[in-house]
């Protein structure tokens, strides 16, 4: 493991390296302060572009790139407005196909209208929008989902700059949970209606999706989905608070040649078609799920193990992305940025709710960033014992911990499974291996 998340500081992203060019030219229309948190919100959008592909996953599974939902998460003022003009920059082309839409659309309202009273009515034409408008309607968002699938299974990309503007595309907050599911595991969504004025549709959910809003705004929108696996499908990229430096931001100028640049990347995305099996991205992958498991284990936090299956699924689709910008070849530089975005996403989620998921009183109003709370999230527990450590001590931190005494035995039978402890009958004492005092040598 490269990373520590059990810190207050966020993950530092590696070197944007070869593979990385895309990432790094839009990133360079941004402010400097944002590059590591708008790295991992541009994916959704670029994902979008994808329609024709499906890669193996490390189980089997044959998965589409479709299905990414990421969530910046900023006080107000804080910068989050720059996702939107990424987005608008890799979108481009959806808004010329939407433009077409939008008037075919408005001249069969205005038609239909002239000739309401009238049995040769026109029928509603079967149009399709890649960038929907954010304020969406549940009929309109579902007609949409069954157009595009008529399309041959195209993709849609909704970026919303608040998320309580997705309570309005699902008809009520209770189904936003539904249609987050449906879009990261691409099953079947719609509505069946019993009346002509009804939507009736159902197909196949296509979309990528980006959200903002802040911590707390965050916290009392997800606060009833912490273990229903809705968390677990969304990638969260956290803001801390800037220093009060008395600095505006500086962007770029999104000059002709950054288009012209940025145009080439995308015509791979919508080029690529056929089945594909990443090797290296794969055998990374399965990698990172020992890590997961043995991260879980150093922590004790179940919540975070099952959060990290996902983000495992979400970073896979990520490589998927990188691997079809770079001419379908896989670097080591896009492999540090897949284990990166793993982390940054679990950090994220840790910083915004460990102390809800924890079950911690009077905190749940407080912004995660105050400088007077106390540090809430996972523990590395054997960086906070001596080395050699007694059971007896262990149970003692666990306490400390909030944890139960009971589950000792098992953490400590993991730690030895992982060749992170060695038990001496002798003395009744654990020791840490040289690979795990190698590994958490910095937090000894």
């Amino acid at each position: 493991m490269k990373y520590d998340i059990t810190k207050a500081e966020r993950p530092m992203m590696p070197k944007l390296g070869k593979g990385l060019e895309t990432v790094k030219l839009l990133l360079s229309q941004t402010s400097k302060s944002m590059h590591e948190p708008l790295a991992p919100m541009v994916f959704p959008s670029l994902g979008a572009h994808v329609n024709g592909c499906e890669f193996m996953y490390p189980s089997g599974e044959w998965k589409e790139p479709c299905g990414l939902i990421a969530h910046i998460c900023a006080n107000f003022s804080g910068n989050k407005g720059q996702v939107g003009l990424l987005a608008e920059a890799n979108c481009r082309d959806f808004r010329t196909h939407d433009e077409g839409s939008d008037k075919e659309l408005k001249d069969w309202d205005k038609a239909y209208k002239w000739r309401s009273h009238q049995k040769d009515c026109p029928p509603r034409p079967d149009v399709a929008f890649f960038f929907p408008p954010a304020d969406c309607t549940p009929a309109g968002f579902n007609k949409n989902v069954e157009a595009l699938a008529m399309l041959g299974g195209k993709c849609m990309y909704m970026n919303l700059p608040e998320v309580v503007m997705a309570n309005d595309i699902c008809g009520g907050h209770k189904k936003v949970s539904k249609m987050l599911r449906c879009c990261f595991d691409r099953e079947l969504f719609g509505q069946l209606r019993a009346t002509e004025s009804g939507v009736t549709c159902n197909a196949k959910l296509r979309a990528c999706f980006t959200f903002a809003s802040t911590p707390v705004d965050a916290r009392e929108f997800y606060k009833f989905e912490l273990f229903n696996g809705t968390i677990a499908r969304i990638t969260f990229s956290f803001v801390p608070k800037h220093a009060r430096v008395g600095r505006i931001p500086r962007i770029g100028k999104f000059s002709d040649e950054f288009y012209g640049q940025l145009d080439e990347y995308l015509q791979r995305l919508t080029s690529a078609k056929g089945r594909f099996i990443i090797k290296p991205l794969n055998k990374l992958i399965d990698k990172m799920a020992e890590d997961m498991a043995e991260l879980a284990d150093c922590t004790d936090d179940e919540w975070l193990y099952d959060c990290s299956k996902r983000s495992l699924v979400s970073a896979w689709r990520v490589g998927c992305i990188l691997y079809l910008l770079n001419n379908q070849t896989f670097t080591r530089s896009m492999a540090e940025f897949v284990e990166w975005y793993v982390y940054q996403d679990l950090w994220s989620k840790q910083m915004i709710f460990s102390d809800i998921v924890n079950g911690e009183k009077g905190v749940y109003s407080i912004d995660p960033l105050s400088a007077d709370k106390k540090r809430h999230g996972p523990v590395n527990m054997l960086t906070c014992l001596p080395n050699p450590f007694s059971k007896e001590q262990l149970i003692e931190l666990r306490v400390q911990r909030g944890k139960s005494e009971e589950g000792a035995d098992s953490q400590l039978r993991q730690w030895v499974f992982h060749k992170l402890t060695t038990y001496s009958a002798e003395t009744k004492l654990y020791y840490m291996t040289e690979e795990a005092l190698k590994k958490y040598k910095d937090n000894k």
